[in-house]
Formats: structure tokens, C-alpha cells, sequence
């Protein structure tokens, strides 16, 4: 009888994440790319600043000047990873809502 209980509950569960993404895929796109995010004049820098040293010949440079340009690449990289507005969960942080959804349900 347990195993039934939790089998409904699983489903219940699943079949409610179904719709999200569904309306989600119906929403219009346009709207979306009429209003395209504008990235600060820093970020724009540093995206040209990759890309002119990804398209450069490094057949004719020493190995100290490909170093040093390597170093560049991973710096600006490392810049454009902080500069990111993303929303980061710590692995702690996903087991305490995992196990506030255990409890819960």
C-alpha cells in the first residue's frame, strides 16, 4: 500500500512539471529578441579582444608571446565568468531543498 501511495505521488509530481514547460515553449519568441540584454561597454572589449587573438596567426610567435597570450585569454575569461549575472546554488544548497522536498512531501 506504501509503494502505491508513493507511485501516485510520483506521478502527481511528474505530470505537474509538464505544464511549465509547455507554456513556456508557447510563449512568442520575438517578443523576447525585440529586447536583447545590452552588455556594458567592458564585456564588449573583452569579447573583441578574444576574438582578435583567436583569429591571429600564432604560426610566427615565440612560445613566450603564445604564454603571455594564453595568460590573456584565461584572465579575460576569468573576468567575463565574474562579470556574469548568473544565479549560482552551492552543492549544500541543493541538498537542503532536496531534503525540505523530502520533508515536505
Amino acid at each position: 500500500m506504501k509503494k502505491l501511495t508513493f507511485y501516485l505521488m510520483v506521478i502527481v509530481l511528474s505530470l505537474n512539471a509538464f505544464p511549465s514547460s509547455l507554456y513556456a515553449a508557447e510563449k512568442n519568441p520575438t517578443a523576447i529578441a525585440t529586447t536583447p540584454k545590452e552588455m556594458p561597454e567592458n564585456v564588449k572589449v573583452m569579447l573583441n579582444r578574444l576574438n582578435e587573438i583567436k583569429d591571429m596567426d600564432k604560426s610566427n610567435l615565440s612560445s613566450t608571446e603564445k604564454k603571455e597570450l594564453r595568460k590573456e585569454v584565461r584572465t579575460i575569461k576569468a573576468n567575463l565568468k565574474s562579470s556574469g549575472n548568473g544565479v549560482y546554488l552551492s552543492v549544500g544548497a541543493i541538498i537542503i531543498v532536496i531534503l525540505l522536498l523530502i520533508l515536505i512531501l
